[in-house]
């Protein structure tokens, strides 16, 4: 848990939501923290144990073990709930496939894949299943013509990083002079930033998870944010200021257009473990449009794919423990 972003708090939070539900008389649990937080800033050197005393122990980033009581612990699989860098994109994966050590997401290549949002919507809108939303894609450096921008995706539009997660330096834009502002803020956590147009509708998220070749498609949750947050920014997802109903109240039509896209964008990405799908769907033109994939979900109290896990009836010990018993056959 923990990592090089601004969701690195998210991430402790989801890590320290995993620890706690899991059976200690049948998992040898550690905490492994990627990264430390000290006053706003990650040192990205710092890997340690966060051990029950509170007590932070290094770790040996050579073969990824920790010391305890004198002897060395070699792990048997790293539960990955690193939101954003270096756990979202391939890194650690990478890493990890390099000592031999089994994980329980996505491997590296689909997690880098689908954790920029440019190169994934591309890859989406390929497949010819699921309306994907037109965007344009920048890296730091690259000359950023607004009018061009305004000419092509009309306002308002969504700038945000290319890869990031949480909504985390993302910003709804209604005028052309608002744009490099946004810009310049998304280009604080990311090296590309993705301006995509504005699409009407209602947010529907499903997650997937294939554990021992059993497909499961989670109930679909809708995000209805409230008051002044005009879509699912950071305080919508964390602070409270939105409305979370799962199963959605929507068509069962559209349920299953949802969840069938959904299951065909698992297999097609090659995903593993639980993953969440997001996407809008416009009622006037009954049509779904894809956003994103989360390949390491959130899994802090307030997050949607345990709230989806136990609306199927699995709690969220067990949704934990499959998934940790999934990794270790394969």
């Amino acid at each position: 848990m923990g990592g090089f972003s601004g969701e690195h708090q998210i991430s402790i939070n989801s890590g320290c939501q995993v620890y706690d539900s899991l059976d200690k008389n049948k998992y040898n649990v550690y905490k492994i923290v990627v990264g430390e937080l000290t006053d706003g800033q990650i040192d990205r050197q710092q890997w340690y144990w966060l051990a029950d005393d509170g007590s932070h122990r290094p770790i040996d980033r050579a073969d990824f073990t920790v010391t305890d009581n004198g002897q060395k612990v070699h792990f048997d699989l790293a539960f990955i709930i690193i939101h954003g860098n270096p756990g979202e994109n391939g890194v650690m994966q990478g890493y990890f496939d390099l000592l031999g050590i089994k994980y329980t997401t996505c491997g590296f290549y689909t997690s880098a894949l689908t954790f920029n949002k440019g190169y994934c919507n591309a890859v989406v809108r390929s497949y010819h299943i699921v309306k994907v939303a037109k965007s344009r894609l920048y890296y730091k450096g690259q000359h950023i013509d607004t009018q061009d921008i305004a000419n092509r995706l009309g306002f308002p539009v969504f700038v945000k990083p290319a890869s990031g997660g949480s909504s985390v330096a993302t910003t709804k834009v209604k005028r052309i002079e608002e744009l490099m502002p946004a810009i310049e803020e998304a280009f604080t956590e990311d090296e590309a930033v993705l301006i995509e147009e504005f699409v009407k509708g209602r947010e529907l998220d499903c997650g997937v998870m294939k554990i021992k070749g059993k497909k499961y498609i989670f109930p679909i949750t809708e995000i209805i944010p409230l008051g002044d947050h005009e879509f699912f920014d950071y305080a919508a997802k964390y602070d409270g200021f939105s409305n979370e109903v799962t199963p959605a109240e929507i068509d069962e039509s559209i349920a299953e257009e949802v969840q069938d896209v959904s299951s065909k964008l698992y297999d097609r990405l090659n995903c593993s473990g639980v993953v969440r799908f997001d996407y809008i769907y416009n009622e006037e033109r009954q049509r779904l449009t894809f956003l994103e994939v989360n390949t390491i979900p959130g899994q802090s109290a307030e997050s949607i794919v345990p709230k989806q896990a136990r609306a199927m009836g699995i709690s969220t010990a067990q949704l934990y423990e499959m998934i940790i018993e999934d990794a270790l056959e394969n």
